[in-house]
């Protein structure tokens, strides 16, 4: 197999902001991003048979499972799911400052409420066609009201730390980018669905 560093159908483009991009973001969202950089970073611990969430709850963790899998499905390798990017993020929140935990799990709470509101159904029960549409939602807000920009911080701290876990899991590592251990980033590929609020991709010369 070939290896082509940072290449997959849906998934390609740098997530890692510029200073300037992460300047913007707001304290919480940042904050949870840089500690799931940080994250990345370390040896992920083997998959424990018996895992229970720190911070999940039951209802929480199968919403961060599909949330995930949203972002990155399953294609031609693995998506978020099989990579266990949930675990990865159960432990970011349990190292985080109460404020960015609580901030995050509001944003889980939102994300239902808009969902039983326009979908009759929280978001993990909604067909894949909703989910996607609830996403390009979200990334789509910006400056208006403080819920809009509370859903779309929301997004962008669960992007960021979806795409870390991924990318350091072993699915995403050998069998998306072909490490053989020896591979390390300074950044993270990022979620290029255009639903999901990327911006276009440059022509290619």
């Amino acid at each position: 197999m070939s290896r082509v560093p940072f290449r997959r159908r849906d998934v390609i483009r740098t997530l890692w902001m510029s200073g300037a991009a992460a300047a913007a973001r707001p304290a919480w969202s940042d904050a949870l991003s840089a500690l799931a950089h940080e994250h990345a970073r370390q040896p992920a611990p083997p998959p424990a048979a018996d895992w229970t969430p720190s911070v999940l709850d039951a209802h929480q963790n199968e919403t961060v499972i599909a949330l995930t899998e949203a972002i990155i499905p399953e294609t031609d390798t693995p998506g978020a799911r099989a990579a266990l990017v949930n675990r990865f993020v159960d432990q970011v929140l349990a190292e985080a400052d109460s404020r960015e935990r609580d901030e995050f799990l509001r944003g889980l709470k939102g994300l239902d409420e808009r969902c039983r509101e326009r979908a009759g159904a929280p978001f993990a029960s909604c067909t894949a066609a909703q989910q996607t549409a609830a996403l390009a939602d979200i990334s789509a807000e910006g400056p208006g009201s403080p819920a809009d920009r509370d859903r779309a911080e929301f997004f962008q701290a669960v992007k960021a730390m979806t795409i870390a876990g991924y990318y350091s899991s072993e699915i995403g590592l050998r069998q998306e980018l072909g490490d053989d251990g020896t591979l390390a980033f300074a950044e993270f590929p990022g979620c290029e669905h255009p639903e999901h609020g990327a911006p276009p991709k440059k022509p290619t010369t």
